[in-house]
């Protein structure tokens, strides 16, 4: 059908709809996101050769739309209709996440867009966690929690059938999509009105704060939106001079020349009201799950560069023992510093040394009349630029971090490691992509077709054989 509009115009449609929604739900999220503009427009301003990187390699203009959210789902049903709905929006799962491993009781995936154009154009993902009763020591609870998660349908009838006019059609027209649009988001509109009675709420509390937080209401109310910004330590400075109270740690890498990964903080979760089911009609207490967050995103890394970003994290993090009742903030990030002092802090460095990933682009107006003996050649002539690609994706102990820093002390649960893959993909009526897979063919590819352009072709050999 010729009438059919874009995925990546759906998804333009529907983020924007979801940072309007949780304005109005949370407003230290608008304030947020002015801190993040100001801080963005400060850094660029200072810092003209990063705004030509960024302008040369289609990123600036992805940079003011540029959010996730994350959601917890309680059911495979659930999991797998919301597979379908972010299809629909041109985002898919990419990435396994076992967050076990740090005491949550879920399994996660990113839905995001995949190629580079929708990226470019708008790179919305959706961090969603499938929570795990499987893992609860109290089978009764786990099966009454089982028993109330199977009541619920947190898709709209409406939103159903659309999903299902696309999957047939290949799409939606204009009309079509915005109201899918509309009935999409009330999946993840906030309902004060809980499903379960006060008693309830607090064994699941008791349990495990975030398995009441996916239990007890009627649907997977987003917990928060992130803006990226290029200084998160600018942020982290300006939120207390905007009436916001940071976690005490940025989550991820520390503070480098050469941005890695994915740095991210937040601030404390709100507490809401709640009107929890009871004999008399209802019964008001509060809840706190919905927080705020803003991340800083660097150079994706390779299988190498990976390893090493893990090992030096997980011997800070040992050096270091966070407590439970409190973040020892500078001692973390002396800590952090210091071991990161051996991860290679220049672009150039990453890249000879295979720890990162880049797409390479022919520079403006170049040629080549000869040919050249090598890559490194063809590089230092400057006819060929190899630009960092961005991160796209999340780190399951930041992610953790982030989660227990807004959960509460209590959140630290000691499950041993039990990822399971196959049951999640089961559920999500999918494979999930392998992030790898997908930076790596982005800088196969791009490497090829600027060596076809200027004429280089014969250095594909070699650095097939160098890979």
């Amino acid at each position: 059908m010729s009438n059919l509009v874009h995925s990546d115009t759906i998804r333009t449609l529907f983020s924007s709809a979801m940072s309007d929604m949780y304005r109005k739900e949370v407003p230290q999220y608008g304030t947020l996101i002015d801190l993040v503009r100001d801080v963005n427009e400060a850094v660029l301003a200072a810092d003209p050769a990063l705004k030509a990187r960024l302008e040369a390699a289609d990123e600036l203009e992805r940079l003011d739309v540029e959010r996730h959210g994350a959601i917890r789902l309680g059911t495979a049903e659930e999991l797998f209709n919301i597979r379908r709905m972010f299809a629909v929006m041109g985002m898919f799962p990419v990435g396994y996440y076992d967050l076990s491993v740090a005491g949550l009781p879920v399994h996660s995936t990113a839905f995001r867009p995949v190629d580079e154009a929708a990226l470019a154009r708008n790179p919305f993902r959706v961090f969603t966690s499938l929570i795990r009763l499987e893992l609860l020591e109290d089978r009764n609870l786990a099966d009454e929690a089982a028993g109330i998660l199977a009541k619920r349908k947190i898709v709209t009838d409406r939103a159903l059938e659309l999903i299902a006019t696309a999957e047939k059609n290949g799409g939606l027209t204009e009309e079509q999509a915005r109201e899918f649009v509309a009935e999409a988001l009330e999946t993840f509109r906030w309902h004060s009105e809980a499903t379960v009675s006060a008693n309830t709420y607090k064994r699941l509390h008791d349990a495990h704060r975030l398995i009441a937080d996916v239990v007890s209401f009627r649907g997977p109310h987003i917990n928060h939106l992130t803006p990226r910004t290029l200084d998160i330590d600018a942020v982290q400075k300006g939120m207390p001079e905007r009436g916001i109270a940071p976690k005490a740690i940025v989550e991820g890498p520390p503070r480098r020349k050469a941005d890695i990964l994915l740095r991210q903080t937040s601030f404390k979760a709100l507490e809401e009201k709640v009107n929890f089911v009871g004999e008399d009609g209802g019964n008001q207490g509060t809840h706190t799950a919905r927080f705020g967050e803003i991340e800083q995103r660097g150079i994706a890394l390779t299988p190498k560069g990976r390893a090493l970003y893990d090992e030096l994290l997980g011997k800070t993090r040992r050096a270091v023992a966070v407590g439970r009742k409190g973040e020892d903030a500078s001692s973390y990030e002396a800590e952090l510093e210091k071991q990161f002092e051996a991860f290679p802090d220049e672009f150039e460095t990453l890249r000879r040394e295979k720890l990162a990933y880049f797409r390479y682009r022919v520079a403006p107006g170049a040629r080549s009349d000869k040919q050249v003996s090598s890559l490194e050649d063809l590089l230092g002539s400057g006819a060929l630029i190899a630009d960092p690609q961005v991160y796209e994706d999340f780190l399951p102990v930041s992610a953790a971090g982030i989660f227990q820093s807004n959960l509460g002390s209590d959140a630290q649960s000691n499950y041993l490691e039990k990822a399971n893959q196959a049951a999640f993909e089961e559920a999500l009526g999918a494979q999930v992509i392998h992030e790898l897979d997908l930076y790596s063919k982005t800088e196969a590819d791009s490497l090829k077709a600027a060596l076809t352009s200027l004429g280089q072709t014969h250095l594909l050999t070699s650095v097939d054989k160098a890979a």
